[in-house]
């Protein structure tokens, strides 16, 4: 691909991680659940496919999904999660809600990412598991229900183990209180559990400093939700229109509790010219400031955002990044590589980086089979002089399987090898 002049207008696509859960709530819910326009992608359909392996049914219907949860059953063989870590962990808990033993596998990447958290903190609950050294494959050993109680849980690994013992704390047997241990980081991915919870008729609590967690013992009732639109997703546009020409997204809630929402402060941040209008979110190409900003939040963001600092005036300081060394791949080292390969100043600083503004050049880069690597780099292509190559471009499916072709729909100019 080279560089393009970007302008057009496109639709966010569905929210992954409100996806994710609106398909474990509909399966812990009694009855037919109807989700309205979830993703389809990689990682949720493993979702999707696990849960069928368990005993849930769904219906498809255009855009809409119809699930029947409730009956939750032994499978006949391993669960595989493909490589969504959302998969792995909140299946891992629902996995203690079900009589018998399963095997929750997982692709290459997958394996390499921790567990032991999340297996911990369930043990204390009476709930025993194999794993190995703590990574995946996992075997619970499901007792058909969980005891309740207290559970202790570190918070500065990941927020899906809290998710994941939050979305099984109202089926408990005695009321289940979540008590973290350090400061919780992706808190507003807490957040966005607690209010999908809400949807499917049960309000958890939380404490100011969201250290303790609990839930009634509520069962969820069957409902009907929209998913909306995917911050996450939607941040490659609006980086796109920033750095050559207008872009428009559209279907985006600026209310959501998605933790990417923070994009949007970004933008303002580093003087991007934008206008909100209702659901739709325009930026203009402008000339881009330095900025200073921890992600610690709003992890998914440090690709993208990265990206913009190579074409930002000054140096940006970019920190809250260690848990990113844990993702699909180390996603702090294939930023840096592929931005340093074409050209950017990139240091790192232990959980930060500093990123000075530089001209880059096309190259052949490698995203090490992270989707948002992969969409990052292809937005540095966009401002780079000459053509670049990107490896495994596919990958992109795992979250937005759309992505290419709403790069070429806003003017990109992108050539596919064949292989």
């Amino acid at each position: 691909m080279s560089s393009s002049v970007i302008r057009g207008e496109v639709m966010a696509p569905s929210s992954k991680s409100a996806t994710h859960r609106a398909l474990i709530l509909a399966a812990l819910a009694d009855g037919e659940s109807t989700i309205n326009r979830p993703l389809e992608s990689d990682d949720t359909t493993a979702t999707l496919r696990a849960l069928e392996q368990i005993g849930v049914t769904r219906r498809k219907m255009g855009s809409t999904w119809v699930i029947r949860g409730g009956e939750l059953e032994e499978p006949r063989g391993p669960v595989h999660c493909g490589e969504s870590g959302t998969t792995m962990r909140l299946l891992t808990a629902v996995s203690a809600l079900v009589e018998g033993d399963i095997t929750l596998i997982g692709g290459p990447s997958l394996s390499r990412r921790p567990m032991q958290p999340l297996l911990s903190a369930l043990r204390q609950l009476g709930v025993e598991s194999e794993s190995s050294g703590g990574l995946p494959p996992v075997t619970v050993h499901g007792l058909g229900g969980l005891k309740g109680g207290t559970t202790e849980i570190r918070g500065d690994i990941s927020s899906q183990f809290v998710s994941a013992l939050l979305l099984v704390a109202p089926l408990t047997g005695t009321p289940l209180t979540i008590q973290v241990t350090t400061p919780l980081e992706s808190k507003p991915y807490v957040s966005m559990t607690m209010d999908a919870m809400k949807q499917f008729g049960v309000e958890a609590t939380v404490s100011g400093d969201m250290r303790t967690l609990t839930a009634p013992n509520t069962p969820y009732r069957a409902a009907t939700v929209m998913v909306e639109g995917d911050w996450s997703s939607a941040a490659y546009p609006l980086a796109m229109g920033a750095l050559r020409g207008e872009a428009m997204v559209n279907n985006l809630n600026l209310t959501s509790s998605q933790a990417d929402v923070e994009f949007i402060k970004v933008l303002e941040e580093m003087g991007v010219d934008m206008q909100v209008r209702g659901s739709s979110v325009i930026t203009q190409r402008s000339s881009l400031r330095a900025t200073e900003h921890d992600l610690s939040d709003c992890p998914d963001l440090f690709p993208v955002v990265s990206t913009l600092c190579t074409q930002a005036e000054g140096t940006s300081t970019l920190r809250g990044l260690s848990r990113l060394r844990l993702k699909e791949s180390d996603r702090v080292k294939s930023m840096r590589d592929g931005l340093r390969a074409m050209g950017a100043d990139f240091t790192e600083q232990g959980d930060a980086v500093k990123i000075r503004g530089s001209r880059l050049r096309g190259t052949q880069v490698d995203p090490q089979g992270d989707h948002r690597a992969a969409m990052s780099l292809a937005v540095a292509a966009l401002a780079a002089e000459g053509p670049t190559v990107i490896n495994n471009a596919e990958c992109v499916s795992k979250s937005y399987p759309f992505f290419w072709g709403h790069m070429e729909h806003l003017g990109a100019d992108i050539r596919r090898i064949k292989r």
